[in-house]
């Protein structure tokens, strides 16, 4: 109980950054879409090159974060102990300069290879925008072991300051640009991430400096060894999340509307992503403690009680969001909201992808990485598959359904094999009834007239998710109502 609380507060604490910071984020949805024209096609650039960019930085961290975790928490092999170094520190620089090696690369073949780049990519016009983004995801990936480290540490309040102090810079200067100067085109979006990512760099000097650097060849290929196929899976991963919006634009029939779709998919995506938003704060926190956990007699019922509580309160934001969707519309300009069907759908498939993370672990912890590679290049074929099919002739709705098939055919898959190569009691009845309960209450949502004005809309949907939250506090939290009761 007492790891399941540290859990919870520190979920809360990276979570308050996600969430508040996701949040704030969402300003800029609106001040793109009202200064974007829906035709100018900029936001669908925007959501495009993003893409890219998310894509690039699995490739440059190499599957290290998750690799930094499982060797700080070993203890030093017999072989490479007793060379004057901490442990951790030495894991940590060896990960570091490895991808720091791979971003130096990166960025000398993109500058110097940019004009044929730009004209693959169909950014011939635009190079600008390509190696401003390069510059973005070259110091992204300097920045990422850095706050994992910062994790391993548990150190979530000075890892929640940094985030949170990119997100006010960030809307700070979109507003200057944007409403102040009147500068709307989707180049001073990219200017704008450049500039606030450099500055937050700057911060984890002294965090470097205090590092007890030293470098370990022979540590660094038991570290490759375990992280490429963490390196595939983030690949297969990060292409279930974006392969959409690359594919998009290259099979879409009108090529001159092809932007413009991808606009406004990518701006009514943003409401969907308050799931991704839980998904990653359950991630920074359970991760580091899971791999710990690891060496107690209790773990897989830990294991277990995480991932019903998971499914809980993800399926509790599921309906909130889509039972206060009258109001959160309003989030994007009108001239885009025609997409906003696909926001229950990607939340859908945003829910598969946090079971399957939860689901991932057993492979991790067994050093049996090579499974996730497999699940997930399969789950990305699916959504490859239907994107390429069905973009075509159902446009955006195509890729909403794409991730549903390509998260729920990997969460499948590591659910099956992993019962048998390390079985977990979850407690598939409790989680059946809550899918149950949830998914009768969004049909009932689904019965409430449009005619009606949103003031009632919201009323009703708000008692159906009250109700949702009545048979979680029944069925789990029982026990605190009666203290609370007893108490009065």
């Amino acid at each position: 109980m007492a790891n399941l609380k540290g859990l919870l507060k520190d979920t809360a604490i990276y979570g308050l950054s996600s969430i508040v910071g996701r949040f704030l984020n969402y300003l800029l949805v609106p001040l793109y879409t009202h200064y974007m024209p829906k035709d100018s096609g900029d936001y669908g650039i925007s959501t495009n090159v993003y893409a890219y960019t998310a894509l690039i930085l699995v490739l440059l961290t190499f599957g290290m974060e998750t690799t930094l975790f499982r060797f700080a928490n070993q203890e030093a092999p017999a072989d490479l102990a007793g060379e004057g170094r901490r442990w951790p520190d030495r894991v940590f620089s060896t990960a570091f300069a490895t991808v720091g090696t791979l971003t130096l690369v990166f960025v000398g073949l993109l500058f110097g290879f940019i004009t044929p780049i730009s004209q693959a990519l169909g950014y011939a016009d635009h190079p600008d925008y390509l190696l401003m983004m390069g510059a973005v995801v070259a110091l992204d990936a300097l920045q990422a072991l850095p706050f994992s480290y910062l994790r391993f540490q548990k150190r979530p309040i000075r890892f929640a300051s940094l985030k949170l102090l990119f997100i006010v810079l960030n809307i700070g200067l979109n507003v200057f640009y944007f409403v102040i100067l009147g500068k709307t085109s989707v180049y001073y979006v990219f200017l704008i991430n450049l500039l606030c990512t450099a500055f937050i760099t700057l911060f984890f000097l002294p965090d470097l400096l205090h590092v007890q650097w030293n470098f370990d060849g022979r540590l660094l290929r038991r570290m490759l060894s375990y992280s490429w196929p963490i390196l595939i899976l983030g690949i297969a991963g990060i292409l279930n999340q974006v392969a959409d919006k690359i594919v998009f634009p290259l099979v879409y029939p009108d090529k001159a509307q092809a932007n413009v779709e991808l606009g406004i998919y990518g701006s009514c995506v943003k409401i969907a992503m308050i799931m991704a938003l839980i998904t990653q704060a359950f991630r920074y926190a359970y991760e580091p403690i899971v791999f710990a956990k690891n060496k107690d007699a209790d773990k897989t019922e830990y294991y277990a009680a995480a991932m019903k509580y998971f499914l809980v309160f993800t399926l509790l934001a599921f309906l909130c969001v889509v039972g206060w969707m009258p109001l959160l519309q309003l989030i994007i300009g009108a001239d885009y909201r025609e997409g906003i069907r696909v926001v229950p759908i990607v939340m859908t498939a945003e829910i598969m992808m946090g079971i399957y993370f939860n689901l991932s672990f057993w492979y991790k912890l067994i050093d049996k990485t090579i499974y996730g590679a497999w699940f997930s290049l399969i789950g990305c074929a699916v959504l490859f598959a239907v994107n390429i099919l069905f973009i075509p002739k159902y446009g955006y709705m195509a890729c909403a359904w794409g991730g549903v098939a390509g998260y729920g055919t990997a969460m499948l898959l590591s659910y099956f094999v992993g019962q048998r190569k390390n079985p977990i009691p979850y407690d598939l009845g409790d989680m059946g009834i809550y899918v149950l309960a949830a998914a009768v209450l969004f049909v009932a949502m689904q019965f409430i007239p449009n005619e009606w004005p949103s003031v009632l809309q919201l009323a009703a949907n708000t008692l159906l998710i009250i109700a949702f939250a009545a048979l979680i506090l029944l069925k789990d939290f029982r026990g605190i109502i009666n203290k609370l009761y007893k108490r009065k």
